[in-house]
């Protein structure tokens, strides 16, 4: 285990610290409690700026492959409000501001006003280019929070509700924010937490130290009793062997020291490693290695336990790397890119909802990833990744049923699919155009010529998602072609692609024939989509899923698509057997957080490589966090039903395990469930749930009525707060 060395914090420090880890909490405010506000989305374009342009390359800076928006450097701000009696109010503001009161400006830059009783509108308007501008009000009643209205335009021409649209037709919105709840935290000064660990093992010669930090981990190095003069440089490693290469490692740190007197020195980016060598010419000292872990300060809520110890391991270690990749953002791993792939962020969300349930989390990457209009690219320039980002929304909104995310931002949805739309072919399909990177997955020989069935299935789940949120705003003439396209789609895609000698959705059309290849990818997708009936689930699990002529999966990535739909199709004991040898297989080559790409019959540092450099490949990858998604809905059963846990199901499905126990957050609290091949219990939340179980003998339980259905099949009412137990038999 990690050393962690205690220092004295003064009460300056220790207030900052909490004010801090406040700003993470969930974005709710209490009653006339102030918060930093700005434009909606614009704080989370302009910190992942800020996070994506830290990556290097051997001391290079190596910036993101897409289009970076910026934020709007001139906002709006105003609210109205009627006071019993005048109010004295606080303004802290970033970046060069006027305010209004009833549109009469006051003068100069006042960090103290006075609204007088009665009906008074409050206005900012404030100039930042270097942050974002926002503002934080503090005063009994007139205080900033989101229901400010904002908007990035200066001609206003406001309606009889004081609420409309400007002359070019844009509306005000409701401000951003996410719990900067404090004049002390402004958004500009967001950073993560750290703390000081130390190596469990230090090798040491006389112009060098090898540091074991004892797994996985990210930081900033600290340099204690530095003193003398010449280089000193840093390897980093996420394996010994890395560390250890200095020609070709990823990651490396040089100084030139010129110091008389022994100083401590941090480095300035935070890196990955597990191993960190450290060289330094004759002339220079060095009393000694630390480190700054750097971290989100986020709770578990969900958790997993079961029979079998391998399984809690892999739990476990998922659970540690999915945090150290919940960062500023959802990334896709710690050593290389620490960029926001969408696609590696999508799965991120999934997991999310059964461990953390972080909705900003969620909602910042989201953000991040969607920018600003004009769309001119697919996002990452990544076809599948601009359709995950939709089938990401919808999914939020399944879990949190959070409508007013959707209210905010549907028309940027709307803009980016008339981009998808437009990218049509004569066929109506998509089709990889000049500037587009249609991705799939990292797989050999992969083809992405002509008409993949992926694309079109993933474009009609986010057709589908359209017509959801079209509802959700009221849009019911775009809901209706959302529909309709959709359904089109879906028709062509088994008119299209379903081969009935192959029994399988084929990968591809090129000049309107249907390809002989068949692939995983569509066929898995279609199962959990649930666009395949019984016959044809059938047809895919034999020919496809659990054929091992059909070309294998080796990244996590979609090893764990390829596993929900095994599970889907009531697959747990084969499934289970998969995530021991596949993630298994990782803990026994020593891995303490899972990678980007597992492949078995590699040999040794073969398991490094990747992108054709030596140590190229990530140790510590969020899509190899997957278990924990798997083990909440599939093992534990627990999946909503309609939005927010209105209506959810529990469907326990021990697949060869004796026993198992876990929480799975919702919004309103955590469902806890037990399971053993004899007993269940389930501890229920706000809504409705059901208990669905199979049994050989007839199920009993003192705590409802059970209701038998077919094939061994029986459902169990599960009522808010209350706990069931049911003894049956497998």
């Amino acid at each position: 285990m990690m050393k962690i060395l205690s220092t004295k914090i003064s009460l300056k420090t220790k207030l900052l610290a909490v004010l801090t880890f406040l700003s993470f909490c969930s974005p709710t405010l209490a009653q006339n409690q102030a918060t930093w506000i700005w434009y909606p989305g614009d704080f989370e374009v302009w910190l992942s700026n800020k996070m994506q342009n830290r990556r290097t390359e051997r001391g290079s800076f190596f910036p993101p492959f897409w289009k970076l928006d910026s934020h709007y450097n001139l906002v709006d701000f105003h609210k109205d409000f009627d006071l019993p009696v005048a109010e004295e109010v606080l303004l802290t503001v970033e970046g060069q501001f006027n305010v209004k009161i009833d549109g009469k400006a006051i003068a100069g830059f006042p960090k103290k006003i006075t609204v007088p009783a009665g009906k008074h509108r409050v206005s900012l308007k404030v100039f930042c280019q270097d942050r974002v501008p926002a503002i934080f009000v503090q005063g009994k009643k007139v205080v900033s929070d989101a229901s400010w209205l904002v908007t990035f335009e200066d001609k206003e021409w406001i309606d009889e509700t004081g609420k409309a649209s400007d002359q070019s037709g844009t509306k005000w919105l409701n401000a951003g924010f996410w719990n900067f709840n404090s004049a002390l935290t402004p958004p500009s000064k967001f950073k993560l937490d750290t703390k000081i660990q130390q190596a469990v093992k230090t090798e040491r010669k006389s112009q060098s130290l090898l540091l074991d930090f004892g797994k996985e981990t990210f930081g900033f190095i600290k340099l204690q009793g530095l003193k003398g003069k010449g280089k000193l440089k840093i390897y980093y490693g996420e394996s010994k062997e890395e560390a250890l290469a200095t020609e070709t490692c990823e990651t490396l740190d040089e100084i030139e020291v010129n110091e008389a007197n022994k100083k401590d020195m941090t480095m300035e980016l935070s890196k990955a490693f597990r191993f960190v060598n450290v060289q330094f010419e004759a002339g220079v000292s060095l009393d000694g290695v630390s480190m700054l872990y750097e971290f989100l300060p986020v709770a578990d809520r969900g958790g997993f336990r079961c029979s079998d110890e391998q399984i809690n391991k892999i739990y476990d270690v998922s659970n540690y790397t999915f945090h150290l990749n919940t960062r500023e953002f959802f990334i896709d791993g710690i050593k290389r890119d620490r960029w926001i792939w969408s696609g590696d962020a999508y799965q991120s969300y999934l997991m999310n909802y059964y461990l953390l349930f972080d909705s900003p989390s969620v909602t910042r990457t989201l953000l991040a990833l969607r920018g600003k209009d004009p769309v001119t690219s697919h996002i990452n320039t990544i076809m599948d990744y601009t359709f995950y980002w939709f089938i990401g929304i919808n999914d939020y909104y399944q879990y949190t049923g959070d409508k007013t995310f959707i209210q905010q931002f549907y028309p940027r949805m709307q803009s980016l699919m008339d981009y998808c739309l437009s990218r049509r072919n004569s066929n109506g399909m998509m089709e990889g155009l000049t500037g587009d990177w249609v991705f799939i997955d990292w797989a050999e020989g992969l083809s992405k010529k002509g008409e993949v069935s992926f694309e079109q299935l993933l474009l009609a789940r986010s057709l589908e998602t359209m017509a959801t949120c079209a509802n959700i705003v009221n849009d019911t003439k775009n809901e209706e072609k959302y529909k309709q396209l959709a359904t089109e789609l879906k028709a062509k895609l088994f008119t299209n692609y379903w081969n009935n000698e192959k029994h399988a959705l084929v990968h591809s059309r090129v000049d309107g024939k249907q390809t002989e290849n068949v692939t995983r990818y569509a066929n898995m997708f279609a199962i959990f989509f649930n666009y395949l009936d019984e016959a044809k689930k059938q047809d895919v699990k034999t020919h496809v899923l659990l054929n091992d002529k059909i070309q294998k999966i080796t990244t996590p990535y979609m090893r764990f698509y390829e596993l929900e739909a095994l599970c889907a199709l009531g697959e747990q004991s084969y499934v289970l057997k998969e995530m021991k040898d596949y993630w298994g297989g990782m803990l026994n080559l020593g891995a303490t957080s899972f990678w980007e790409e597992y492949n078995p019959t590699k040999k040794g540092d073969e398991h490094y490589a990747m992108y054709g450099r030596p140590f190229g490949k990530s140790l510590c990858h969020a899509w190899g966090a997957s278990p924990i998604y798997l083990l909440g809905k599939y093992f534990l059963g627990v999946k909503p039903t309609s939005a927010a846990y209105k209506t959810y199901l529990v469907e326990p499905q021990l697949g060869g395990l004796q026993w198992m126990e876990g929480k799975v957050p919702t919004p309103d609290g955590d469902v806890k469930v037990y399971c053993s091949t004899q007993q269940i219990k389930v501890t229920g939340v706000a809504g409705v749930g059901t208990l669905r179980f199979k049994s050989k003998i007839k199920p009993s339980s003192k705590d409802g009525e059970i209701k038998a259905l077919a094939n061994d099949l029986y459902e169990l009412t599960l009522e808010k707060g209350k706990t069931y137990e049911v003894f049956y038999g497998l």
